[in-house]
């Protein structure tokens, strides 16, 4: 009798990591943090590292008959520099692993560097190193990014406590619907060749999926302000399914409200007009990659009148669950279904 054979599907990606995690013991201690957040941590005397790496496939991530390649270069940086932000740490190097096929020529590759360059010149990490190698299918990048920051600053997903209020930056959504209108425009192109694509009017959800902006800025803000968030991470599957991760991680629940949630005009428009309702855009799009945290009640006057910091629900009991309450007044149970990577 043949072996159980279990799909990775049943599992997905977060619970494929919780099985593989249950095998590792960590031996060192000076490991303070290993898997189950967005970046490890790793004591450093006075201060910590912390280490992510992200890995960009194509056909998966990105589909280069749209995507430039020094967008697919800056874009491999940033979403990694977004894992660093999440746990409130600031970037210093990075390394890239990069697999190539034969279609790629000497002037593809520095056209993918030239992306991954801009990223460090825009984040200030230097590039110390990593791999070349081949690839029997398309383009592989790998990227490992290092930070650090103060023991007492860094961020983890499990410091949420009830009463806590939830808190995002920036516009949610603008990567989905830019995604759906990239492959729209990719279709025409291929029914019709002579068709040229017509993204003008969708410059900024376009952008939003093509080169996403890590939100280093914040973390700078957060260090002047003397504000150190209770729980963080970064929305790269969704603000649903982030939200179901810190509930995870602190044993709490959350309530949202719908009028509080942020999008973008052309977010919303667009939205619209592909026949796709534009909250379930913010609640379940992923790949924005803004930050999505908690803050002591005593820490709101310093980010009341923060431009891009909007306040959209609080931290409740365990017990309580995970509530979205529409502009009606109507509590609707929140469900994850960002992206699934299996």
């Amino acid at each position: 009798m043949s072996e159980k054979r279990t799909e990775i599907s049943e599992f997905g990606e977060f619970g494929l990591i919780d099985h593989l995690n249950e095998k590792v013991q960590i031996k060192n201690s000076s490991t303070l943090k290993g898997i189950g957040d967005d970046a490890a941590v790793i004591d450093a005397g006075d201060h910590v590292k912390v280490v992510t790496t992200d890995l960009l496939l194509e056909g998966v991530h990105f589909d280069l008959a749209y995507a430039p390649l020094p967008h697919v270069g800056f874009k491999a940086v940033a979403v990694n520099i977004s894992d660093i932000a999440a746990m409130n740490a600031i970037p210093k190097q990075i390394t890239v692993s990069i697999a190539l096929s034969n279609r790629f020529s000497v002037e593809a590759v520095d056209a993918i560097y030239s992306g991954i360059n801009a990223a460090c010149e825009h984040y200030g990490v230097d590039l110390v190193g990593g791999d070349t190698t081949a690839s029997r299918g398309g383009l592989i990048i790998s990227i490992t990014a290092i930070g650090e920051a103060k023991k007492e600053q860094v961020t983890y997903r499990s410091g949420a406590k009830v009463n806590d209020i939830l808190c995002v930056t920036g516009d949610l959504g603008g990567a989905l619907v830019g995604l759906q209108v990239l492959e729209r425009e990719k279709q025409v192109f291929l029914a019709n060749p002579d068709m040229k694509p017509d993204l003008e009017k969708y410059a900024i959800v376009s952008g939003r999926q093509l080169k996403p902006d890590a939100r280093m800025d914040i973390i700078h803000e957060f260090r002047e302000l003397g504000v150190v968030p209770t729980s963080m991470m970064d929305i790269s599957d969704g603000l649903a399914s982030e939200i179901f991760h810190i509930s995870k991680a602190s044993g709490v629940g959350a309530t949202i409200y719908e009028d509080k949630l942020p999008i973008d005009k052309q977010t919303y428009d667009t939205a619209v007009e592909l026949g796709i309702d534009p909250i379930t855009c913010v609640l379940n799009g992923g790949e924005d990659y803004e930050l999505l945290f908690t803050i002591d009640q005593k820490d709101f006057p310093k980010l009341e009148k923060h431009p891009d910091v909007h306040f959209i629900g609080h931290i409740t009991k365990a017990e309580e669950g995970k509530f979205l309450v529409t502009k009606s007044g109507t509590a609707v149970q929140v469900k994850a279904q960002g992206w699934q990577h299996f």
